[in-house]
């Protein structure tokens, strides 16, 4: 059996229901990723001038829709945390918009099914790859039909491998490490492991 963090990548018998501190650790979790989003963007139009390629950072947009539910293990965590850290970011001033909220409710359906899928029992490496690809091919087709409608088909197919490689390979990775981290600092006491 694979492992993700520390223990089996299968939680036997995981309790559905949400606590208070469930509650507060993804909304933190979505507010320290709002800011990061806000402050991101900044990075991503430094990137620009390498075009379409840069949507290999894609799949920092989409960590709050793996690394929520990767502590928290319960349903809604994905959608949760993104849509806190959407919101914060747009109320922060992105230069996106009120668009930023469909784009996370997006990111983070999409990862949610795929852990919901799973009845929110399987943690391993390949679920939360396939999570991540599913936040990713969902960005990828809100952003085709809200920003990308008249990019050429070769542009937009380099800008889908972009984003299916961060959210199939480098987004699962940076979370689980990050997650990891977070452990090692004592953080996450109380939570599945």
């Amino acid at each position: 059996m694979a492992t993700t963090l520390r223990g089996p990548a299968v939680a036997a018998g995981s309790d559905t229901r949400w606590r208070t501190r469930d509650i507060v650790v993804a909304a933190v979790i979505g507010v320290a990723f709002g800011v990061a989003f806000w402050a991101f963007g900044a990075v991503w139009r430094a990137v620009e001038f390498v075009g379409p390629i840069q949507n290999i950072l894609y799949g920092a947009w989409l960590m709050p829709a793996l690394v929520a539910p990767l502590i928290i293990r319960k349903p809604g965590a994905a959608l949760f945390a993104e849509l806190v850290a959407a919101g914060l970011s747009a109320l922060l001033g992105s230069s996106w918009g009120v668009d930023t909220l469909l784009s996370g409710f997006v990111q983070g359906a999409a990862a949610e099914l795929v852990f919901a899928f799973t009845l929110y029992r399987l943690w391993s490496f390949p679920v939360l790859a396939l999570a991540g690809l599913a936040s990713a091919a969902a960005a990828y087709v809100h952003d085709v039909v809200v920003w990308y409608a008249g990019y050429a088909a070769d542009v937009l197919i380099v800008i889908a491998i972009a984003m299916a490689v961060s959210g199939l390979i480098l987004l699962p990775a940076a979370s689980i490490a990050l997650v990891r981290a977070l452990r090692r600092a004592g953080v996450l006491e109380g939570f599945p492991g």
